[in-house]
């Protein structure tokens, strides 16, 4: 903050102490209040009622929330910033904070409700000491005037909220919702929002990047989940395929193994889903070379030659045979 600002953030800060010591010690300050009610301005010139009537509108902190939002959300999407937003937010909790708890801390009735003549009409149950039309319409006006990117802007703007500011004062005064000291203690609480804001700067740098980081996350979480869909859609067939094949390997005709013919299908489809995940990632893989599954055939042992003649064990031998049917036959001649 820049020694000008301080200075006026104190010289405020002093005004504002200073109204609310004036009403608690029903000084001055509450009989000119009382002067100006029995004036009844809004019967002295009755033509302005129905003007007023809109112009306190500017006021009110729904409609002009609003606008100035939208205003600063267009503002925030062209220049690529949530600080306008950011800032907004920020000076209207401040400024609920802050003034709410004064309006109910004090508890003052307004004009229409005021019960003795003379009396400030503190801590009587009401809500209007400071003024809420007010205080936020120098806080909802002003703050475009705080966010300006130009020094000719920001000075125009300045002109504008402080008249509308002092119009929606004098306005609720004419319509005797509020007292002449609701209003000036209204003006110095939007003030102290609006000056002290450069307090909350880095607050709203904080804010703002953790805002993006976010946003960072939640986009990558994104891009994530779209390039797991593509993935799980090409291994599918895989599992599939994956899966027929082990059910026709474990269950076959008659108790034999079935022949491993799903094999080549299972290859192809996993070279399919290879392709797919590469594709989902960005790149292209390199040429692979494809497999060469060759089933065994499957031996049955009924199919076997025996060796053996049926009923012996041990192997015919020729020459024994012949040299017992030499020694028993006789030798002619003998």
């Amino acid at each position: 903050m820049s020694r000008h600002r301080v200075v006026l953030l104190g010289s405020t800060l002093a005004f504002y102490l200073a109204i609310v010591v004036a009403v608690l010690t029903t000084s001055w300050l509450v009989r000119l209040d009382w002067q100006i009610m029995f004036f009844r301005p809004y019967e002295q010139w009755p033509q302005l009622h129905a003007f007023l009537d809109y112009l306190v509108v500017l006021g009110q902190r729904g409609p002009t929330a609003v606008m100035v939002a939208a205003w600063l959300g267009w503002r925030s999407w062209r220049q690529h910033t949530l600080r306008p937003l950011i800032t907004l937010g920020v000076a209207l909790l401040l400024l609920n904070i802050t003034v709410g708890a004064v309006k109910l801390g004090l508890g003052r009735l307004g004009p229409h409700y005021a019960t003795e003549i003379g009396s400030a009409e503190l801590f009587a149950g009401g809500d209007i000491f400071p003024s809420g039309h007010t205080a936020n319409a120098v806080v909802t006006w002003g703050i475009l005037a705080y966010l300006a990117s130009t020094t000719v802007t920001r000075r125009v703007l300045s002109v504008v909220s402080a008249v509308v500011s002092l119009s929606v004062g004098a306005t609720t005064v004419y319509l005797g919702t509020h007292w002449v000291s609701d209003v000036l203690l209204g003006w110095s609480a939007g003030l102290l929002i609006l000056l002290a804001l450069p307090r909350f700067e880095p607050l709203i740098a904080r804010a703002e990047a953790y805002v993006f980081e976010l946003r960072e996350l939640l986009r990558r979480r994104a891009e994530t989940g779209r390039m797991a869909a593509p993935v799980a859609t090409a291994l599918m067939p895989l599992l599939s395929a994956g899966g027929k094949w082990q059910l026709r390997r474990t269950v076959g005709p008659a108790g034999a193994p079935w022949p491993a013919t799903t094999a080549p299908a299972a290859a192809t489809a996993a070279a399919q889903a290879d392709q797919a995940v590469h594709a989902a990632a960005g790149h292209t893989p390199a040429p692979r070379p494809a497999a060469i599954l060759a089933g065994r055939p499957h031996v049955i042992r009924s199919e076997r030659t025996p060796v053996t003649p049926a009923g012996s064990r041990r192997p015919a031998h020729t020459d024994r045979t012949a040299a017992r049917g030499a020694a028993a036959s006789p030798v002619a001649g003998g």
